[in-house]
């Protein structure tokens, strides 16, 4: 049941962090066998070693073009015999032939109910846009930005005159429970992408007692 993933992070690395936490609780049977981080400096490098694990920083800067950088990512995953590929806060487009080499195995979360806001700022935009209702979206990754199958989203309300960070402070804490559960769902193998329909068949676990002003589907489980 237990699968084996890398993360892809450029910043804090918050969601690595719920990652590492969910696997330590017991909730997330997956086993992280290596960080890259793009960013020199980053949150996220520290995190990883305070958890003892493999972190490789690679600064794309040192490298001619995307593909050659994003050829190199690609050598150190296959080294790792990695499964399943999940970015988190990673700021950098993949090329196509690194989303070639992974197909149907990269996954993203994203600060937006999309198709709705997608791109670097969604959650900024989904705020200036005036919406009552915003989140986040857990999805396949494809070629065209945030464009992939989805596969769990978490609907938050915008309240009345908050600033961009009231709302993402909100908008994060959903983030970071339904991308580990996303993951799990991986793990125990009952994700199928029919078209663009992700499909999840039953699981044991019970769903998650709800807390908050917030709506998730599919819903979260124990744990999450």
């Amino acid at each position: 049941m237990a699968c084996t993933i890398a993360i892809l992070a450029s910043g804090n690395g918050t969601n690595a962090q719920a990652m590492i936490d969910k696997i330590a609780f017991g909730a997330l049977d997956a086993t992280i066998a290596l960080i890259i981080c793009n960013r020199p400096g980053a949150g996220v490098i520290q995190r990883a070693a305070k958890a003892g694990i493999p972190c490789l920083v690679l600064d794309h800067r040192q490298f001619a073009d995307r593909e050659s950088f994003d050829m190199r990512m690609a050598e150190e995953l296959r080294a790792a015999r990695v499964q399943w590929i999940v970015l988190a806060g990673y700021m950098r487009l993949l090329s196509p032939a690194f989303l070639q080499a992974f197909r149907g195995r990269v996954i993203n979360i994203h600060p937006a109910l999309l198709p709705s806001f997608p791109g670097l700022h969604g959650g900024a935009d989904a705020l200036a846009y005036g919406v009552k209702i915003s989140g986040c979206t857990v999805h396949f990754v494809e070629e065209q930005v945030d464009s992939g199958p989805v596969i769990i989203q978490a609907a938050v309300p915008v309240h009345a005159q908050e600033s961009v960070d009231e709302l993402m402070q909100r908008i994060h804490a959903m983030e970071h429970r339904i991308y580990p559960q996303a993951v799990q769902w991986l793990a125990e193998g009952r994700i199928a992408v029919v078209g663009r329909q992700v499909c999840l068949t039953p699981g044991s676990k019970k769903p998650a007692s709800r807390s908050g002003d917030w709506l998730v589907w599919p819903p979260l489980e124990e744990g999450f």
